[in-house]
C-alpha cells in the first residue's frame, strides 16, 4: 500500500525566490502592487517563483533584495542552476495592482517592467496575470506549472485626517 506524500508549501515575501524541482512542492504569495515571476522549464522539470516590489534602479543597496532587476536574475540563475535551458524557459506574471487611488501607480511599472526583463531575457509569457485594483494570493506548482490566483480584496480609498492647525500662545504673539 503506497501513501501519497502532502504538497508541502513554500511562502515568498518580498525580496525572496526560490527554486524547486520537487514534484510536490507548491509556491506561494501574496501580491498588492508587488510582482512575482513564476518560470520554468518544462523538460527539465524545474521552476520558481519571486516577488519584488520596484523594477530598479533606487539608490541605496539596501532595497537591493526588494529589486526587480536583482530578483529576476537570482531566479534565472537558480533555475540554470538546477538544470533549465533558457530557450525553453516559460513565464507567468502576476501582481502589479494598483492599490492606492490617487498615488503613483507603482504596481503598472512593476508589470512593466517584469514583462521587458522577460521579453529581453528571451523568456516567453505563457500566462498571468496584472493590473487592476486587488491584490491577488498565487499558488504556484513549479514542476507542472500549474498556477492558481485568487483575488484577495477591494481596494478602498481613505482620505488622510485633516489635522487641525496647530496654535500656541506665547505672551502677545499666536504662533500657528
Amino acid at each position: 500500500m503506497s501513501v501519497k506524500s502532502a504538497e508541502r508549501r513554500i511562502n515568498i515575501v518580498q525580496g525572496e525566490f526560490k527554486v524547486s524541482d520537487e514534484p510536490g512542492v507548491v509556491l506561494t504569495t501574496l501580491l498588492g502592487s508587488c510582482v512575482a515571476a513564476c518560470i520554468r522549464d518544462p523538460i527539465a522539470g524545474v521552476g520558481g517563483m519571486n516577488h519584488f516590489l520596484l523594477p530598479g534602479d533606487v539608490g541605496t543597496s539596501t532595497d537591493s533584495e526588494r529589486l526587480g532587476v536583482h530578483l529576476m536574475e537570482l531566479l534565472l540563475n537558480g533555475l540554470m542552476r538546477q538544470g533549465a535551458q533558457r530557450d525553453r524557459l516559460e513565464a507567468k506574471v502576476f501582481g502589479g495592482a494598483r492599490m492606492m487611488a490617487g498615488l503613483s501607480d507603482i504596481g503598472k511599472k512593476n508589470a512593466e517592467f517584469a514583462k521587458r526583463f522577460l521579453a529581453y531575457e528571451g523568456v516567453k509569457i505563457v500566462g498571468g496575470d496584472v493590473g487592476g485594483m486587488q491584490g491577488r494570493r498565487i499558488q504556484f506548482w513549479p514542476v507542472s506549472g500549474r498556477a492558481l490566483q485568487s483575488y484577495i480584496s477591494q481596494v478602498v480609498e481613505i482620505a488622510p485626517p485633516k489635522a487641525p492647525p496647530l496654535r500656541a500662545s506665547v505672551g502677545d504673539v499666536d504662533l500657528f
